[in-house]
């Protein structure tokens, strides 16, 4: 006899990003309250408020994980054991990049920031976390799971695509800090080609291989 197949594991990441996505923004709430304090005492000096934002920026960018359930550990262990294209990066590549990005999303959302008037529960920079949360979410799928084909759509339904809308918000509120932002729609492109690349080439998995095996008894 075969128990019918049990599905729940696109449950737990929608609910892993949902409750991280509520987490950051309850962070961007405290953060509003902590600037008001520091800008409302004459005593301390304006610039401070702005490096404080700048210095939570640069953490949520970097270490924005950690306000997730899953399971999303840092390794270079699944993109060294799969088979890749000719063309693709080599790891060390990785980090650098990302370094890279997080600078500029810290420059962008600074600039953002000061656009709104010094205001974090603002839309572009709540789907700025969303953006952050999905890309967290896929790096649990694919280098903690190592669901290959389940990467291909949620990269790009969820990293890329809410890049993109991120950059396009961000431009309307402020030209500059969207084009900053716009240079890491193209290596998140890049990203998106190498990782369905990746899935052409270790076998192709069906791209929503969130049922679980079936139990017999």
């Amino acid at each position: 006899m075969t128990r019918p197949a049990k599905y729940g594991k696109s449950e737990v990441y929608k609910l892993g990003t949902i409750l991280q996505i509520l987490t950051m923004i309850v962070v961007l709430i405290g953060m509003e309250k902590l600037v008001m304090l520091i800008d409302n005492n004459s005593s301390i000096p304006s610039w401070v408020s702005t490096f404080l934002t700048g210095l939570f920026f640069a953490v949520l960018s970097i270490r924005s994980r950690m306000f997730s359930l899953l399971d999303n550990t840092r390794s270079r262990q699944t993109y060294d054991q799969v088979i890749r294209p000719r063309w693709s990066p080599p790891p060390l590549a990785f980090p650098i990049v990302w370094m890279i990005i997080a600078v500029l999303r810290v420059v962008s959302s600074v600039l953002v920031w000061q656009q709104m008037n010094r205001q974090f529960l603002v839309l572009p920079l709540i789907l700025f976390v969303v953006h952050l949360a999905l890309g967290d979410t896929w790096n649990t799928i694919f280098t903690v799971e190592r669901r290959l084909g389940t990467a291909v759509p949620v990269v790009i339904l969820g990293p890329w695509l809410s890049a993109v809308v991120v950059t396009a918000i961000y431009w309307q509120t402020n030209p500059v800090a969207g084009m900053i932002l716009s240079l890491s729609c193209i290596w998140l492109t890049v990203a998106s080609v190498l990782v369905f690349r990746i899935w052409q080439l270790n076998g192709s998995e069906p791209l929503y291989p969130l049922k679980l095996t079936s139990v017999k008894k």
